[in-house]
Formats: C-alpha cells, sequence, structure tokens
C-alpha cells in the first residue's frame, strides 16, 4: 500500500520531534515508559501533592509512566524497587506491565466487577489523591470530541466523589478549546481550590493542560 508523500513527511517531522525530545531521552535515561511522567512530577512538585503512606488511584494508568513515578515517590530511597510507604492502585481499560508494588486492575471502573475489585483493594480507605491522564480517541470534529473529553472528566470527578478524602486531590487533563470553561467551573463546583497547570513537558503544539482540584466541596 503506498502511503501519501504529505503523510510520510508528517511522520517522519513527529518521528524526529520525539527522539530528539529532552524529556523522551529523559524518561529512556531514567527508566520511565513514557515522557508524561515529567507532567506528573511538576505537578506533584508544584503542589506538593503526594506524600509518603498516601493512598494514590491512577486512572487511566497504562502504559504505567505515572504509577512509575507514584512508585518512586512514595520510596523512602526513591526507587523504582524495595520498601514502599504508601499504596497505589492503577486502572485501565488497556493492559498495563506489572510494576513492583502497584496494584493493577484492568477493566472499566463504572463495571460492577471492576468497582468491587477496586473496593478489595482499597480496604475500606478513601484515597488521599486521584489522578487521571485519560483522554478519549479524538476523531477532529471539535464538538463530538469535546463532549467526549468532559465526559471522562466527569467520570473522574464522579470517581473522586465516591473514593476521595474530603481534603483530598484530583489532577485531570483537558484540552483547551470547546467546553474548557463549563470544565473549569465543574471543577469549582465540586472542589474548594482549582489550579490549572501546563507543565513544561506537555508540548507547545499541544492544547492540553491539567487541573488541580483539591479539597472537595460538601454534597448537601
Amino acid at each position: 500500500m503506498k502511503v501519501k508523500t504529505k503523510s510520510k513527511k508528517v511522520n517522519k517531522a513527529w518521528l524526529n520531534d520525539h527522539v530528539n525530545d529532552t524529556y523522551v531521552k529523559l524518561a529512556l535515561k531514567e527508566g520511565y515508559r513514557a515522557r508524561a511522567v515529567y507532567k506528573l512530577k511538576e505537578i506533584d512538585e508544584t503542589f506538593g501533592l503526594i506524600r509518603p503512606g498516601h493512598l494514590v488511584v491512577d486512572l487511566g494508568s497504562a502504559p504505567g509512566a505515572w504509577s512509575q513515578y507514584l512508585r518512586r515517590r512514595l520510596s523512602p530511597d526513591g526507587a523504582a524497587v524495595g520498601t514502599l510507604n504508601g499504596t497505589i492502585i492503577a486502572l485501565d481499560i488497556l493492559p498495563m506491565a506489572p510494576i513492583e508494588g502497584v496494584q493493577f486492575i484492568q477493566g472499566d471502573f463504572r463495571e460492577t466487577e471492576v468497582a468491587a475489585a477496586l473496593d478489595v483493594a482499597m480496604q475500606g480507605r478513601q484515597a488521599d489523591v486521584v489522578v487521571s491522564d485519560m483522554a478519549p480517541n479524538l476523531s477532529g470534529i471539535e464538538s463530538s470530541d469535546a463532549a467526549r473529553i468532559a465526559h471522562l472528566i466527569e467520570l473522574a470527578v464522579e470517581f473522586s466523589q465516591n473514593h476521595l478524602k474530603p481534603e483530598g486531590a484530583l489532577v485531570v487533563k483537558v484540552f483547551h478549546g470547546s467546553g474548557y470553561s463549563q470544565i473549569v467551573q465543574m471543577f469549582k463546583e465540586n472542589f474548594k481550590v482549582v489550579k490549572p497547570l501546563k507543565p513544561k513537558a506537555s508540548r507547545d503544539k499541544s492544547s492540553e493542560t491539567f487541573l488541580v482540584g483539591i479539597g472537595l466541596n460538601s454534597r448537601d
């Protein structure tokens, strides 16, 4: 099958940018599965979210870079193996290669069986932090994509309302564009403190940013 010249050029340019990307090189050097790890690292360092002893839930965890960061963050020595001072539960509908100390549940957390497995893993505790790098497959149709993005964020917020400590924090990926202001408003309705952040590791061309919600508003 022949590939159009334009596509070849685009793919080659992307590959070239990717191979020469500072964060790609750093991820390879430090043993992380994806450059996205440095987004969570900056968010955590900016807001001081993750602390020893915490229970952290990683939604949309595959391929596992965020879980790898959490695992090292909750290690007394910052190590990828060995002692762990905290609990990490990762969920994704896609498979994820094992990470020492991380409990992985494959499936949709809206399904009864998956929710039950999560309850067992949490052992009656509530999460200190929920992180979500979930993103839909984008179609390029703005209205449709905005609805898909909003839906995933609504799921993360609803999950947090059910599983997060009152003083806990939620981190989600969002995209600037149609529906962004409504998502921010939804966060403000659910959290006492709402902070946006575009990490340095987020590509300049990308419209992605992250929202951090801290402290749940009570639901009367």
